[in-house]
């Protein structure tokens, strides 16, 4: 029987990508079983892998795995003028190349580029074989090569336009943090929370996150705007003083710290959301480390 939810996502990814999705009738003469056998030779890599990163155990896994087995997931490619274009199954393409095998069974699609990339990015969300920022710049893709709106990205996925509108905010993040949410290292969860910190901020916040393991909690509290903002204007000398001493004093000793006041009168306030926080900082503060 048929969830409901399995309708409801049938009904989200569209008539268009449900098309896509059917098989090219094979060439005269060929058996009529859904897929080609296609030399390697005669494949190059496609231009719309949304994939980037491919992990060596993981690949070294699937090589045995072909060499014992064969390749049992077709890929798919589009052709070309002078052979076929990998559009979905690097990883297998790959494996197989690093296996010896020298063909490998495909699904032939004809596909514009839109279209190209749009298949390539389903089969990995349905593998979830992408990381955030892989998934990001896909959709980053969509809109800005191919016109499409947030919307209608939306729609292609089987997404909602809030999920890919959180997903795209991730490219604002620094490089070092999308490279850190890219090779695993930090989680979804706590660039969201980067993002609600002023920009200035978002680099020593992260440094901090990862050299004392922080939950999105505690970095969520991290991140946090404080109170209320002077009306717009320029700022004075004085302001501008007091907030580099903000600056240096968060890095120097790794957590949120607000001056308030003016420089002749006023408080240092020092976060901490932990009780090992709470000792770290208070060592410091005594002059013992």
């Amino acid at each position: 029987m048929e969830r409901k939810g399995d309708s409801v996502k049938k009904k989200v990814l569209g008539r268009g990508l449900s098309a896509l999705l059917t098989p090219t009738a094979p060439p005269a003469g060929e058996k009529e079983t859904g897929f080609l056998q296609i030399p390697l030779a005669n494949l190059r890599a496609g231009g719309f892998q949304p994939r980037k990163t491919f992990p060596p155990g993981s690949l070294s896994e699937l090589v045995a795995s072909i060499r014992e087995k064969g390749v049992l997931v077709p890929v798919t490619v589009r052709p070309t003028p002078d052979g076929y274009e990998l559009v979905a199954g690097e990883r297998r393409f790959r494996a197989a190349e690093a296996a010896g095998i020298s063909s490998i069974p495909a699904v032939v699609r004809k596909l514009t580029d839109r279209e190209a990339l749009e298949v390539a990015l389903v089969d990995n969300l349905q593998r979830t074989d992408l990381n955030p920022i892989e998934l990001a710049e896909g959709y980053h893709r969509l809109i800005h090569d191919f016109s499409l709106t947030q919307e209608q990205v939306a729609a292609r996925m089987g997404k909602d336009r809030a999920t890919v509108a959180n997903t795209l905010r991730l490219l604002k993040l620094p490089a070092p943090v999308r490279q850190a949410l890219a090779d695993g290292s930090l989680s979804a969860g706590h660039a969201r929370a980067l993002l609600g910190a002023q920009p200035e901020h978002v680099v020593p916040v992260f440094e901090a996150v990862m050299r004392r393991g922080l939950s999105v909690r505690e970095t969520e509290r991290l991140c946090a705007a404080p109170g209320k903002r002077r009306p717009a204007g320029k700022p004075s000398a004085a302001d501008v003083h007091l907030k580099n001493l903000e600056e240096e004093l968060s890095r120097s000793i790794g957590t949120r710290v607000r001056v308030r006041g003016t420089a002749r009168k006023g408080k240092i306030e020092i976060s901490y959301f932990s009780a090992d926080e709470l000792d770290r900082l208070s060592r410091i503060l005594s002059g013992v480390r």
